[in-house]
């Protein structure tokens, strides 16, 4: 038999290319096309009195200028954008238009388009477009939303667009109950996703055929394709969207349609023409999408062990200006806080806030890192209120493997029960202790502080709901030449798709994995798919690929079993050969059956000859093509789950602080993972590490800093920082696969893992070494030490262990009376 490659290290075959510099994104596509430009708000919050397009239109070399009246004439491309996810949670729905109508709500809102010959001068063009507002005040943050002085949108009372309830148990009854009772107030900051190419559309309107063509750098080809269509007033059928080679989305890519890609799509239509729009990146900064903002409030109730007995959440979420995509983030932080714990009693509310600042779609993690960051927060001050070690109070409330399957008792982001399907969490403790040397921590800090060093050690669990529905889809097939063709409507944004898939079809096939070739992404090739997101490539399309390749493989088999006059039961393929099982000289190439599936008339070459009338014995008394046949050997299939894996893992992290200029520097970072069966472990490691370097960047560095009057203050990378390769540790993993019964490959999300704990973890670890609380993320050596001043910490020798006793700033331990 044939090596199997599902769970090697097989080297990413999408590499080569890519670092040779032969990928094409979208800019390297429509050389010749017309190029777009917009005019975007100055002003947070402002009525648009008038516009004046007449110096553009003096511009050599415009061919249009749009505002929204033109929008008009274009279907219902006028009209707000869609509301993609609708929640019953919703209470107040607004979405923005293609062009701005009346009003303006964020800095960065388009209003005006310019087309002309190239991008420099539709660019120079919108500098001669004159808008004037009525500037009105601008709501910035939760606590300004929440207020309510001002509103971002009329028709929203106190700025509110949705609110979300959810109890189980009866969690203040046992808080009020409960030996001890702790109260914190935590504060995650806003920040984004920077894609090393930015957002961009490429439409071509092909007036002979009807047919709009598009390339977009887009998370959901197939998504975007229904959006467009339905916008412009075209049937589905008419529109073609395909994701070239797309330079990194993490979640910003997957909201469509942009307002750009409304406007650009009606443009070709109307001019017949080929436009093609990129973003910039200040572009991207002001005008794509932002994440992570939450206050959250919590209230717990323990016994003496640390076991708890009730949890009282309220979050209070920044959606920014419109609400395009849902409450996605809420509400995955609402229904992920429990994690990996035993959580019977449990209350959640979040509401929901408009601001005038940029939209929030989902950014790696989508929610999760905020609800890990709230329970794993809390772990931590229950146990140093207790003077217990942190770990121990984590495993005192772990849900235990014989627990499996665990009932959250909640809905999730597709509409169905939480069902926690398989992990062990007890195991995974075990080996992150033993992976970062939690037990013998306290050796290493004393030898740090006779250095002069404060060093600290953290950890943070989490578990994640991952490959959501409602289906994905593959097609196989296998040429007459032995290669093999499989298309998934998934899109690809580095995550090694042509890697993995390839593996997953040459394994069942019995085909090398160099002659499986994997398309994504293209609506030509497979029209149904749900899009690239919440860690579901793998465990969507993987199962979807599996199963149709299994399809085809029974195709071929009872071909070849017709050939070899064997029963298919007694046939194998090995490296390309159907031979009988026990008898491998009665064989026939896989390329060979191929032909034979395909009944010819006209023989093209010498391999057709052997497929037409006269190329070999037939029987007589069949058809060519049984009813229940059809030509060729390709299959199509779909997976659909019953509902959403649950991946899990826990982070160690391990900084130093220094004692004179609070810098921060993460000196070890540990990884135990459980996302079932690894498919490629090189490919999961290289997802974690991934995750974990914009993990770090979330924790220390990618604060998006807005003034009162919604001005984005550090809109360029001048001013917003990201780790370099230097922040980022060598990050030690270790690995924990229990199968998922919910899917054939039984295998479990990995893309986000390395993303949801980080911020806790290094909380965490920054709390133990200075001794002071940290409750408000991300922390800059500015933010610690305004902390060290506030707590009179400058100078002192400090460092802190789990059971100092201390109470977090913002928490108070309370005795039941």
């Amino acid at each position: 038999m044939s090596t199997r490659s599902v769970g090697s290290r097989v080297q990413r075959r999408e590499d080569p290319r890519l670092v040779r510099g032969d990928g094409r994104y979208l800019d390297d596509l429509g050389h010749g096309a017309l190029a777009a430009s917009f005019v975007r708000s100055p002003h947070a919050h402002a009525g648009i009195v008038d516009i004046d397009v007449t110096g553009a239109l003096d511009v050599d070399g415009v061919v249009a200028v749009w505002t929204w009246e033109d929008l008009q004439e274009t279907g219902t491309a006028a009209e707000p954008l869609p509301m993609l996810i609708p929640h019953p949670s919703i209470q107040a729905p607004v979405t923005g238009y293609a062009l701005a109508r009346d009003a303006v709500h964020h800095v960065g809102q388009p209003i005006v388009m310019i087309v002309a010959t190239d991008r420099y001068v539709a660019e120079d063009a919108a500098q001669r477009v004159r808008v004037t507002y009525d500037v009105r005040p601008a709501v910035v943050g939760v606590a300004a939303a929440r207020a309510a002085e001002h509103l971002v949108h009329e028709e929203a009372p106190g700025n509110v667009g949705a609110y979300y309830e959810q109890h189980l148990g009866d969690a203040p009854g046992q808080i009020a109950a409960a030996p001890h009772v702790l109260e914190l107030d935590l504060d995650i900051e806003r920040s984004a996703c920077m894609p090393m190419e930015g957002k961009g559309i490429l439409a071509r309107w092909d007036a002979e055929e009807g047919r709009l063509k598009v390339h977009a750098s887009t998370q959901t080809s197939t998504g975007l394709r229904a959006a467009l269509a339905a916008k412009l007033g075209l049937p589905l059928s008419a529109v073609d969207v395909v994701a070239p080679d797309v330079g990194g989305g993490f979640g910003v890519k997957i909201n469509h349609p942009w307002p750009e890609d409304v406007a650009v799509a009606a443009a070709a239509m109307r001019l017949q023409a080929q436009i093609k729009w990129v973003e910039d990146r200040r572009e991207h900064f002001i005008s794509s999408a932002h994440e992570r903002q939450q206050l959250q409030h919590v209230r717990v109730g323990f016994d003496d062990d640390g076991q708890i007995l009730g949890l009282e959440v309220e979050l209070w979420h920044d959606h920014g200006a419109f609400l395009p995509y849902g409450v996605i983030v809420p509400l995955n932080t609402a229904t992920h806080i429990p994690g990996p714990y035993r959580m019977r009693n449990f209350s959640v509310t979040y509401t929901s806030l408009y601001t005038n600042t940029v939209i929030v779609t989902p950014y790696r993690g989508a929610g999760r890192p905020q609800a890990a960051y709230l329970m794993e927060r809390t772990i931590d001050a229950v146990a140093r209120s207790l003077g217990k070690d942190r770990a121990q109070v984590r495993s005192v409330n772990f849900i235990q493997p014989e627990e499996f399957p665990w009932d959250l008792g909640m809905v999730l982001q597709d509409g169905r029960m939480g069902i926690y399907d398989s992990g062990d969490f007890p195991t995974s403790l075990d080996k992150l202790k033993a992976l970062v040397g939690w037990d013998d921590f306290e050796a290493y800090r004393e030898q740090a502080r006779a250095e002069g060093r404060r060093v600290g050690i953290g950890m943070a669990c989490y578990v994640e709901g991952t490959g959501a529905g409602p289906y994905e889809g593959g097609h196989i097939e296998i040429e007459t030449n032995g290669r093999v063709n499989v298309a998934t409507g998934l899109t690809t944004q580095g995550q090694g798709h042509q890697t993995v898939f390839a593996q997953i079809v040459a394994d069942e096939l019995g085909v090398k994995v160099e002659d499986v070739h994997v398309t994504t992404g293209d609506t030509r090739r497979m029209s149904y798919s749900v899009g690239t997101w919440g860690s579901r490539g793998a465990v969507m399309s993987g199962n979807a690929l599996l199963l149709t390749a299994r399809k085809v493989k029974e195709r071929a088999l009872k071909i070849a079993a017709d050939a070899l006059e064997a029963n298919p039961d007694d046939l194998e393929i090995v490296e390309g050969i159907v031979r009988v099982k026990g008898a491998p000289s009665s064989q026939i190439p896989l390329p060979m059956v191929a032909v034979l599936a395909n009944p010819l008339r006209y023989a093209f070459d010498e391999t057709a000859r052997a497929a037409t009338q006269f190329g070999g014995k037939a029987d007589e008394s069949k058809p060519p093509i049984a009813d229940e046949e059809h030509p060729g050997l390709e299959e199509s299939d779909f997976f659909s789950p019953v509902r959403t894996t649950f991946a899990n893992g826990m982070h160690a992290a391990v900084v130093e602080t220094d004692p004179d200029t609070a810098d921060i520097t993460v000196l070890r970072y540990c990884v135990v993972h459980d996302c079932g069966p690894m498919l490629n472990p090189m490919i999961v490691e290289g997802q974690v590490h991934g995750g974990v370097a914009q993990g770090i960047g979330g924790a220390l560095y990618e604060k998006l800093a807005y003034g009162e009057d919604g001005q984005l203050m550090n809109a360029s990378f001048m001013d917003f920082l990201m780790p370099f390769a230097t922040e980022v540790p060598h990050i030690e993993t270790d690995h924990l696969e229990t199968p998922s019964p919910l899917n054939p490959l039984g295998i479990k999300g990995a893309g986000e893992a390395g993303t949801i704990p980080t911020s806790a973890a290094i909380a965490s670890a920054i709390e133990d070494a200075e001794g002071i609380p940290i409750t408000r993320m991300p922390i800059s050596p500015h933010d610690l030490w305004e902390l060290r001043r506030q707590h009179g910490t400058h100078g002192a020798t400090v460092g802190s262990t789990a059971a100092d006793g201390a109470t977090p700033t913002g928490a108070s331990a309370t005795p039941h009376a």
